[in-house]
C-alpha cells in the first residue's frame, strides 16, 4: 500500500462517524448490511433508491477496496439546461470531428461554482440540505438570464461571465461553501477565478479559427434554465484514464477482468509498461475489481462518464424555484441532453446555422483495404488438377474475378476474404448512416483494394452511381513486395462487373511502379499522387474523396496533404504494422486559409479477433 494512501486512510479513519437516519440507510440496515458499507452504496448511487444501492453492493461483493474509508470527492457545478445546452452539444460533437478531442471534453458544459472537495459518506445529506437552503435564500435574487461573453486565446476558448451577474454566483458558492464546510466538516472553497463556461481547451493552434467559426454559431442569449449540481467521484483514480468497454469479455485466466459492454474501466498509465502489447491492465468501475482486459474492446471515456450525480437545485426565472431530486430528463448524468427529435446528422444542424457567406468543405478519406487471402497456400489449396477454383474454406471468396493470365497470378494479387467483404460493406452502411456522399473513389490496382472500394459503395447505396478510378500510383511502397503484381486490367475488371470508370488514365502507369523502390521515391511518389488526385477533384459542396489503399497509405498521403514532413522510414514501419483493417484517416479542406487539416473520421474501425482500434492521432499524427 503507498505510504499517501496509508495516510489517508489513517485520517478518514481517525475523524468522528456519526450515524444517519435517512430511510435509505435504514431500509439497508434492516437487509444485514453493515452501516458503513451501505453508507458507501448509496453515497456511489447518488442516494437515489434502495434498488440502486442493492445493486451496486451486489456488483460489489468481490471488491478488495469494499471496507477502505476512502470518501468521495464533491464539486458544485452550474450547468445550462434548454436550448443553450443543446447547442453547446452540438458545438462538442462538431469542434470533436473537425479538430479531434481536447480538454473541455472530457466534462459536460458548465460553470465552476466549488471545485472538488472531500467529505466523508455519513454527512453527505447535509451537502444536500445546505443546497437548497442556499439556493432557496439565492432564488429572488438569480439573474433571469445570465450574460456569456465569447473570450479565445491560442489554447483557451469560452465564454466569460459578465461581472454583475458573476458577483451574485459569487457569493451564492460562497454561501454554499461557508455553509458546507461548517455543517459537514469539510474544507469546500468557492472558485474565486473569472467565471466562465469553457468552450475548447488545450487543443493545437492551428484549430483557434476552426474552433472560433464554430463558436460563432452558438446564440449565448438562447433561453436557458441554470442548474447548480452536485456531483461526486471516486478520488483514488483522478489522474487515471477512463475506458468504456465496447464487448463482453469472460476472463480465460484467473488475473483477466470481467467486463460486459457500457462498462467504465479505470486505468493508470503509470502501470501499462509491463503489459503485453493489447492489453491493459484496469480496475472495473461497475465491479471495483481489477485485472486484464484486452484493449481493443474498449474506447477512450470521458472523465465525466464516471460521475455521480447527487442534488440539483434548479433556478427557475419565475417567482418560484424547487428542489429536483430525480434527473431532469433533459440532463443524463454525463451532462448529454436527450432530445429524440433531434437529427441525425450533427453537420447538418450546424451547416444551417454557419455564416451565409462560409464556404462548405470538402474532405479526403485515406482507407486501408479490408482483411485480405493472403499467403501461396491458400491458392493451392483451393486449385484443383486441371486449374480450376474451388472453396476450400468458407473465408475464402466463392468465386474469383475471370483473368486472362495464370491463376497463380492472384498468389501476389490476392482478393479480400468473405470477412474482409463484410467489413467493406458495413463500413460503407456505417457511412451511409452518417449521411457522408462520396463523390469520387480512387483505389490502388491491387485487387483487395478494388473489391474494398466496391464494397464500401455498395453499403453506401453508390456502386451503381460512383465510378472508381484505379490508379497504379496508389500501390503499395514496391520494397515491402515480393514482386509487383500483373494487375488485372481495367477491362477485366469491368468484365467482372465491378464498377470501374473506364475512361480514367492513370497518373503513373503500372510500368512506373519499379521493383524495391527507395523510401524517398515512395514518398516522392505519394506526395505527387495525392496531389494530383486533389486537383482533378473540384470541389462540389461537401463532395468527398475516397482513396481505398494500403496500410502505407493513410501517412504518405495524409502527412503531405496537411502540410506534415515524412516520417524516418523505420518510425514508417511501425506506424504501418500497426494500422488495421479498414482504417481510416479523413482530412478536410480549408478552403479560406488553404490547406488542409486531419480530424476525426465519422465513423469508427470495425473491430475483431487481431482488428484493433485505430488512433489516427496517436500514430498518424505523432513523430
Amino acid at each position: 500500500m503507498a505510504v499517501a494512501e496509508t495516510q489517508l486512510y489513517a485520517k478518514v479513519a481517525n475523524k468522528h462517524r456519526s450515524k444517519s437516519t435517512s430511510a435509505l440507510l435504514e431500509s439497508l440496515l434492516a437487509k444485514g448490511f453493515p452501516a458503513h458499507i451501505a453508507q458507501k452504496a448509496l453515497v456511489a448511487t447518488g442516494q437515489k433508491t434502495i434498488e440502486d444501492a442493492a445493486k451496486w453492493l451486489n456488483s460489489h461483493c468481490n471488491d478488495p477496496s469494499l471496507d477502505d474509508p476512502i470518501p468521495q470527492e464533491y464539486a458544485l457545478y452550474l450547468c445550462p439546461t434548454g436550448r443553450l445546452h443543446n447547442h453547446l452539444q452540438e458545438f462538442w460533437k462538431e469542434s470533436k470531428r473537425q479538430c479531434g478531442k481536447n480538454k473541455a471534453h472530457e466534462v459536460f458544459p458548465h460553470i465552476t461554482l466549488c471545485d472538488f472537495f472531500t467529505c466523508e459518506d455519513q454527512k453527505v445529506e447535509l451537502l444536500y440540505d445546505t443546497l437548497k437552503r442556499v439556493g432557496d435564500s439565492f432564488s429572488q435574487h438569480f439573474p433571469p438570464a445570465i450574460s456569456l461573453t465569447l473570450h479565445s486565446s491560442p489554447s483557451y476558448l469560452g465564454f466569460f461571465i459578465d461581472d454583475s451577474h458573476a458577483n451574485v454566483l459569487k457569493e451564492f458558492a460562497l454561501a454554499f461553501s461557508s455553509e458546507a464546510s461548517a455543517l459537514a466538516d469539510c474544507h469546500v472553497k468557492p472558485c474565486t477565478k473569472q467565471f466562465h463556461l469553457t468552450l475548447a481547451h488545450k487543443f493545437y493552434p492551428h484549430h483557434l479559427k476552426t474552433l472560433e467559426q464554430l463558436a460563432k454559431c452558438i446564440n449565448p442569449g438562447e433561453s436557458c434554465q441554470w442548474v447548480a449540481a452536485l456531483y461526486s467521484r471516486d478520488m483514488r483514480f483522478v489522474h487515471y484514464q477512463r475506458l468504456r468497454a465496447l464487448f463482453q469479455y469472460k476472463p480465460q485466466h484467473i488475473d483477466e477482468l470481467m467486463i460486459n459492454a457500457g462498462d467504465f474501466i479505470y486505468v493508470d498509465p503509470t502501470h501499462q509498461s509491463d503489459v503485453s502489447e493489447g492489453w491493459v491492465i484496469g480496475t472495473s468501475h461497475r465491479t471495483g475489481c481489477r485485472g486484464f482486459l484486452p484493449e481493443n474492446y474498449t474506447e477512450k471515456a470521458h472523465e465525466s462518464d464516471t460521475w455521480v450525480k447527487h442534488r440539483e437545485y434548479v433556478f427557475v426565472t419565475a417567482s418560484r424555484s424547487f428542489t429536483q431530486t430525480e434527473k431532469d430528463p433533459n440532463v443524463k448524468l454525463n451532462g448529454e441532453a436527450h432530445n429524440p427529435s433531434r437529427p441525425r446528422s450533427v453537420t447538418n444542424v450546424l451547416s444551417l446555422e454557419l455564416p451565409p457567406n462560409t464556404a462548405l468543405r470538402r474532405g479526403v478519406f485515406v482507407m486501408r483495404h479490408g482483411d485480405q487471402v493472403f499467403g501461396k497456400s491458400w491458392l493451392q489449396q483451393c486449385l484443383t488438377a486441371d486449374g480450376k477454383y474451388y472453396r476450400a474454406d468458407l473465408n475464402f471468396p466463392s468465386i474469383l474475378p475471370k483473368r486472362r493470365d495464370s491463376m497463380k497470378q492472384f498468389e501476389y494479387d490476392p482478393p479480400l476474404s468473405s470477412c474482409g467483404i463484410f467489413q467493406s460493406r458495413i463500413t460503407g452502411e456505417a457511412l451511409l448512416d452518417q449521411e457522408v456522399v462520396i463523390s469520387y473513389v480512387y483505389s490502388s490496382p491491387a485487387l483487395r483494394c478494388i473489391q474494398t472500394a466496391q464494397h464500401v459503395l455498395r453499403g453506401l447505396k453508390l456502386d451503381q452511381k460512383v465510378k472508381i478510378r484505379v490508379e497504379p500510383g496508389l500501390f503499395e511502397w514496391t520494397k515491402w513486395e515480393a514482386n509487383i503484381p500483373n494487375f488485372m486490367t481495367v477491362a477485366e475488371l469491368a468484365e467482372a462487373s465491378y464498377n470501374i470508370d473506364t475512361n480514367y488514365r492513370g497518373n503513373f502507369p503500372p510500368s512506373s511502379l519499379v521493383p524495391s523502390e527507395s523510401f524517398e521515391d515512395y514518398v516522392s511518389r505519394s506526395s505527387a499522387v495525392i496531389k494530383q488526385i486533389i486537383t482533378a477533384c473540384p470541389s462540389k459542396g461537401e463532395g468527398i474523396i475516397l482513396i481505398v489503399g494500403h496500410g502505407s497509405s493513410l501517412a504518405s498521403f495524409t502527412r503531405p496533404l496537411i502540410g506534415l514532413p515524412s516520417r524516418d522510414s523505420s518510425d514508417f514501419a511501425q506506424v504501418v504494422r500497426k494500422i488495421p483493417s479498414l482504417g481510416m484517416c479523413f482530412c478536410e479542406e480549408l478552403k479560406e486559409e488553404n490547406k488542409w487539416q486531419m480530424v476525426n473520421p465519422p465513423v469508427k474501425t470495425l473491430t475483431h479477433g487481431a482488428n484493433a482500434a485505430f488512433n489516427w492521432r496517436n500514430s498518424i499524427m505523432q513523430d
